[in-house]
């Protein structure tokens, strides 16, 4: 018996012990492979007290000796073990980040950020260590606020660019209906500079300074677009800006824009019919001229008829009216005026009962003010119960015109997914270039997880992506090195909702 070095492709040494006989050299046993020397040394050491236990022993009993217990056979193979992660969620979304085409920018910086921010959205230091814990991927904190500062300028073009060719590719080569609408992100603190300042929080953090956020999404509420604002900027304000820049930058034609009531003034009808853009808008009856609002309490409520009427001569109005939204206008109003008789049940106001925000502080009110509520007014406001207007340019059938507003669902449930899922708010960060590049990376990681929802139907998965991902930080990737000193890899799917992931792994 001898003990023989030998090399591996891999430039490591595997040390073996070996047996000749019959004129040929047989493998008894192997301790191990490494490129370093002081372990090769140790292995060559147990080899020799091996031999010089067994080796003077008859072939048969030597044979018995040198085979393996059971529990030596598991020894053995948990040695190989170099390493063990819980990556699925990596290997999924990696997949998917190449499939949309965001893969081409070779950037693995946004890669492995983006990936993260859907995966366990959290800060920048704890996203560091969720990287190096389990994608074994080492960044340090200020290698991660670097690339932020130049993110935004070198990356937001190419990937609104990426994301629309994918959005076509999606929607067989036309983007056809536009969503558009805007959310409120806020941050931890009150201070302000030319993007952060107070304004209207559709959060109800009327004390944090916060940004404005416009996005433009494509039927299913596939991500086009997105712009951010001053925080303090009015929401009509920033519709014509956004859908311009994407006219122009995606040369669209033939599309059709579909945005909210709060959206809705006459300035923005405007410069919409001016620029030769089709819209549907939600309508706000009251503020309609009073011969259009005459009409509108002239028609029947009739939760099957559809009701419209031409104005400003090239503009419908469609009114529709539901049975649910009368009860939702009568029952809201009924919880406001139970809290204003009960707020003014003596028939008084005092100082107490006004607004101290802003300089009401000030105001001195020495004697009572007498107060009452007027039923009048609450008789003519439930004359709109269940009314909801629609104003468009298009020619499309009136029922059509509703369905494709009823779509707006879609921009609002990304904002939910946005704000719940990927947690973009609130923002820590306080520099403009590293708040435009968290949005970025919040945008790829909105489009990311869209794109898993449409595979997920398509596989006919009937789980939410969540659950998904929640399934899938549970899967291990082994890695074991082989006597020759190569490294096999595999990830081990144990479970049947393990295994129902199979299909977005890679192959």
């Amino acid at each position: 018996m001898f003990i023989r070095r030998k090399p591996n492709k891999s430039g490591s040494f595997s040390v073996q012990i070996l047996d000749k006989r019959d004129g040929r050299n047989r493998l008894i046993r192997s301790l191990g492979s490494s490129k370093i020397e002081e372990e090769l040394r140790e292995m060559e050491r147990q080899a020799s007290d091996f031999i010089a236990r067994y080796g003077g022993q008859g072939v048969l009993d030597f044979e018995r000796a040198a085979r393996v217990s059971p529990q030596e056979e598991a020894d053995m193979l948990f040695n190989r073990i170099v390493d063990v992660r819980h990556d699925a969620p990596r290997l999924i979304l990696g997949r998917i980040y190449d499939c949309v085409g965001f893969g081409a920018l070779g950037d693995e910086a946004l890669r492995s950020l983006a990936i993260a921010r859907v995966c366990e959205p959290k800060s920048k230091v704890a996203t560091v260590e969720y990287l190096k814990r389990c994608f074994r991927e080492d960044y340090r904190l200020h290698q991660i606020y670097r690339y932020m500062d130049t993110l935004y300028n070198t990356r937001r073009e190419q990937i609104q660019q990426i994301s629309v060719k994918h959005t076509r590719r999606l929607l067989g080569g036309r983007i056809g209906i536009v969503f558009y609408d805007v959310t409120t992100l806020y941050f931890e603190t009150a201070r302000e500079d030319a993007l952060r300042s107070p304004g209207f929080s559709k959060d109800g953090k009327t004390a944090e300074s916060q940004i404005v956020l416009g996005l433009l999404v494509s039927r299913d509420g596939y991500p086009l677009s997105y712009n951010i604002f001053n925080g303090g900027q009015y929401e009509g304000r920033t519709m014509i800006p956004i859908i311009d820049d994407f006219v122009q930058r995606f040369s669209l034609t033939d599309f059709i824009v579909v945005a909210d009531a709060g959206l809705l003034s006459r300035k923005n009808i405007a410069l919409l019919k001016q620029a030769g853009y089709r819209f549907i808008l939600g309508g706000r009856i009251k503020k309609e001229s009073k011969s259009v609002q005459d009409w509108v309490l002239s028609l029947g409520k009739d939760p099957h008829k559809l009701n419209e009427t031409v104005i400003n001569g090239d503009e419908r109005i469609i009114v529709s009216y539901s049975d649910q939204r009368a009860a939702k206008d009568r029952h809201n109003r009924d919880k406001g005026i139970q809290r204003l008789r009960k707020a003014y049940s003596s028939g008084k106001i005092s100082k107490r009962n006004v607004n101290q925000r802003g300089y009401n502080k000030f105001l001195v009110i020495e004697n009572d003010v007498m107060v009452s509520i007027d039923e009048d007014k609450i008789i003519a406001d439930a004359r709109w119960d269940g009314l909801k207007s629609y104003v468009t340019n298009t020619d499309l059938p009136a029922n059509e015109v509703i369905d494709q507003y009823h779509g707006l669902w879609v921009v609002e449930r990304a904002f939910r997914i946005t704000k719940g899922s990927l947690e973009a708010r609130p923002i820590f960060h306080f520099t403009e270039r590293r708040i435009e590049a968290h949005i970025c990376i919040c945008f790829v990681a909105y489009k990311l997880y869209k794109e898993l929802e449409r595979l997920l139907r398509l596989l006919g998965i009937t789980l939410s992506v969540d659950k998904v991902l929640d399934i899938a930080k549970t899967i291990s990737t082994v890695s074991i090195r082989l006597e020759d000193g190569t490294v096999h890899t595999r990830t081990l799917l144990n479970t049947a909702e393990e295994r129902m992931l199979a299909p977005l792994l890679p192959g």
